[in-house]
């Protein structure tokens, strides 16, 4: 404690203040080599450091994306199961619609009439409301065959077609968001022999 003392009482008084002279420090333990070698490998380091950083960061930002992208097709497709539910319901709505207008057409019967308008209404209703929830029916005919819209049934002759074209439609096929949710069940127009 006294050598502590006596140092700053000459420094405060001034005594034997004068320029330092770099000569009187103690050299470094670490030549200038070591330090040159060391600072290489600090170097190094710091480029290894931020290389893992900008992978991390760019690994992080593709696990963001990819998960906005999965919530965004789950908000899209949630109703996917239900969707081909109803589209079931709708062909037994659309057939017997269509089973309504066919008896008698000579004598059609009030009653009947008021029916087949009433399913007609509830058949155009629902379509609206697949539209307005990105549900379309597929109206494929006269359009080429894609094996990811269409399932064949059948080859129909080709009378006026030309061979690979959709003839006629036994199902309707639905797409959700422009993703097939069931296949149109169809016929092929083949070259007749």
């Amino acid at each position: 404690p006294c050598v502590f003392s006596t140092a700053a009482q000459q420094r405060s008084t001034g005594d034997e203040c004068g320029p330092e002279d770099p000569r009187d420090e103690p050299k470094h333990p670490l030549s200038d080599c070591a330090l040159e070698h060391k600072a290489i490998k600090l170097e190094e380091q710091v480029r290894d450091l931020t290389e893992r950083y900008r992978k991390a960061l760019a690994d992080s930002e593709n696990v963001r994306r990819r998960t906005q992208k999965f919530v965004e097709d789950a908000k899209l497709f949630g109703i996917q199961s239900f969707c081909r539910d109803l589209v079931e319901v709708a062909d037994i709505l659309e057939k017997t619609a269509e089973s309504a207008a066919e008896v008698e057409p000579s004598n059609p019967s009030p009653t009947l009439k008021k029916i087949y308008e009433g399913l007609s209404l509830i058949e155009a209703k629902l379509q609206s409301v697949f539209a307005k929830h990105g549900l379309q029916k597929m109206n494929p005919v006269g359009g080429k065959y894609d094996p990811y819209d269409h399932e064949i049934v059948c080859h129909v002759p080709a009378e006026g077609m030309q061979p690979g074209t959709i003839a006629l439609v036994t199902q309707d096929g639905y797409k959700l968001h422009g993703r097939t949710i069931r296949h149109a069940l169809v016929g092929v127009a083949v070259e007749s022999q």
